[in-house]
């Protein structure tokens, strides 16, 4: 099939590349000409393993291109919207500005009998009402909402073989047919009986936020258990292996430590409780706000250890060496990022902070310039007073205790992730100290 994906950053790029490895012709169209450079010559312009491969195979197979004409997207049968939907920024609602532009941009160029599938995640009844303007401007075509389930670092893998398809179509003829295409589009998928789900829009859009804000919750539920730990005297890391025993609960997303964070999880609760306030339905979702609330506590709790592993003395000339800048290990995105926003806080009060990260350093120098930044773990705690651990990076989680750290004024650190073994590191001559843990 001949498909198009409007919007090539961390979602269009992906799918671009995963739809033009399904055996389809792809054309991705962005506005930003630096970042359309890098994907013709089969550079992906943000770190995401297998990206790179799949894109040169993409483009040596003559199936995948790149450009900044939007209207090349004219011809294609099925047309992707993967623009991004920040959050605003003197709101908690999601700003749709760009997915606006791009769906009045398409309207101009497609064809009758065209789908456009929005994949990007929106507020509820967001697809309904693109569906009534391009109806419009557009007749014939036919709006699906199509939610990605991306998990940045295994981005590929999430694309091409997806743990399920939902496709969010309108009652009618219409919605059966769209059904039909997109059952073309996927079939190498449905063939190895991926699960898929046809329902309304609204319900296709209340799936991604819904997931997001259920994960958000979990994670937040074992940082508050994590809080009470520490001053009972728990150990958190014990009973989350203790309560995901229960099947019931299961133990994924039950590590405590410094919380979430990047371009999904915080922005999606913020818009879905916006949103539910505008329906007048905020009740439902009022347990998000201190779901936020939790997870943002964990940032300043790192930064009042860091004051106790100290001794309680003043942060100021203190040197204080941050072990990971992205938000998650095997990414480059520093989009809200616990571990940089930790550094940022304990620069404003005066430390002088060091930050290293394996992916993350150009992005995080960008974003928080007045850092420093060190290539290595050794480089950054060389003369450093303490030590904190904030993105579980394996090169950081396989850290020798008996060796690392021999160039630091003292052997402390802060496990902001409770990715090390407590026993090896203390046993090593550490002082160690973690979230949740005694």
């Amino acid at each position: 099939m001949r498909v198009s994906v409007t919007g090539c950053g961390y979602l269009g790029a992906v799918h671009a590349a995963a739809m033009a490895a399904l055996g389809h012709d792809v054309v991705g169209v962005d506005i930003d000409r630096e970042k359309v450079e890098a994907l013709v010559g089969g550079v992906a312009p943000f770190y995401e393993p297998g990206l790179p491969e799949l894109l040169r195979l993409g483009i040596e197979s003559g199936r995948l291109r790149f450009s900044t004409d939007l209207t090349e997207v004219a011809g294609s049968t099925v047309h992707f919207v993967c623009v991004g939907t920040p959050q605003q920024e003197s709101s908690n609602a999601a700003d749709l500005t760009h997915l606006n532009a791009a769906f009045q941009a398409l309207a101009g160029l497609v064809a009758e009998g065209d789908v456009v599938v929005g994949k990007s995640t929106v507020p509820v009844g967001t697809a309904a009402q693109l569906a009534d303007d391009l109806s419009r401007r557009a007749p014939g075509t036919t709006v699906v909402w199509n939610p990605e389930f991306l998990r940045e670092g295994l981005a590929v893998q999430d694309s091409l073989h997806p743990d399920r398809l939902v496709y969010g179509v309108p009652d009618g003829p219409a919605g059966e047919a769209a059904t039909e295409v997109l059952d073309e589009l996927y079939a190498p998928m449905l063939a190895v009986e991926t699960p898929r789900m046809v329902m309304d829009y609204a319900t296709a859009e209340l799936v991604k936020v819904a997931a997001n804000s259920f994960l958000a919750t979990k994670i937040s539920f074992i940082n508050a258990m994590a809080e009470l730990c520490e001053v009972a005297g728990g150990d958190v890391t014990q009973l989350a292996d203790a309560i995901g025993m229960d099947e019931r609960i299961g133990r994924k997303f039950l590590n405590a430590g410094l919380g979430f964070g990047g371009g999904c999880l915080p922005k999606d609760i913020r818009a879905f409780m916006a949103r539910a306030e505008e329906l007048h339905a905020q009740p439902a979702v009022s347990f998000l706000k201190e779901i936020d609330s939790i997870n943002m506590r964990r940032r300043d709790r790192m930064v009042d250890l860091t004051v106790e592993a100290l001794g309680g003395r003043p942060l100021a000339g203190a040197r204080v060496a941050i072990l990971g800048a992205a938000f998650k290990p095997e990414s480059d995105d520093v989009r809200d990022s616990p571990a940089l926003d930790v550094a940022e806080k304990l620069d404003a009060r005066w430390a002088e902070v060091v930050v290293t990260d394996p992916r993350a350093l150009e992005n995080a120098r960008r974003k928080a310039p007045h850092l420093k930044y060190a290539h290595s773990a050794e480089e950054a705690v060389n003369g450093a007073d303490v030590v904190l651990l904030l993105t579980e990076w394996t090169a950081y989680r396989d850290l020798d205790p008996q060796t690392f750290g021999e160039t630091m004024r003292h052997r402390r650190i802060i496990d902001g992730r409770n990715a090390l073994d407590p026993k090896q590191w203390r046993a090593a001559g550490w002082a160690y100290r973690a979230l949740g843990r005694p």
